[in-house]
């Protein structure tokens, strides 16, 4: 329990800084990729590598990634019916068998059926969820934070000395 809230305060902390909010949507969008890829796979670490090369809010791809571990556990039976389907389509049979006999391929763990149909979930939801969390995000920014601004409890918290304090902390060590 302290663990989700400790990511969901983090997550909070990064929609309330500065970062950009396409940064951040695209790290979010590439977290649920990363939630829907078995850990130890070839998607993982082809994320993880996109993350680490483009500028992309890696905090919020792992954030999100966990999060979307447990949606991905959830939707298993309909991704194992996708990938069951996929896998059984008779015309693709050639190509799996050859893609299964490539050197790095097999690392994908495509040959199974909630890998290759949460695989497919992931490539379906990316691009929306990549539109989706900018304008929440967008949203959140505009309406929850500019109002939280203006309210005098918020005022007359970052007046205090302490807030002073955390704010130079912040600064200096993220």
């Amino acid at each position: 329990m302290v663990i989700l809230l400790k990511k969901l305060f983090t997550l909070l902390k990064l929609l309330n800084s500065e970062t950009g909010e396409t940064q951040i949507a695209v790290g979010l969008s590439l977290g649920l990729v990363l939630g829907f890829a078995p850990f130890l796979s070839l998607q993982t670490l082809l994320v993880i590598l996109i993350i680490l090369i483009f500028r992309v809010q890696a905090g919020a791809a792992f954030i999100s990634g966990f999060f979307f571990g447990f949606v991905a556990w959830i939707s298993d039976p309909l991704a194992d019916i996708l990938g069951r389907h996929i896998l059984e389509t008779a015309p693709l049979a050639p190509l799996f068998t050859q893609m299964y006999s490539m050197p790095l391929v097999p690392l994908t763990r495509f040959n199974d059926s909630i890998v290759m149909g949460s695989f497919l979930l992931s490539m379906l939801l990316t691009i929306p969820s990549f539109y989706l969390f900018r304008w929440a995000i967008r949203r959140y920014r505009i309406t929850v934070v500019a109002r939280l601004q203006k309210t005098r409890w918020w005022k007359l918290m970052k007046s205090t000395t302490l807030y002073k304090w955390y704010a130079k902390y912040d600064a200096l060590y993220g």
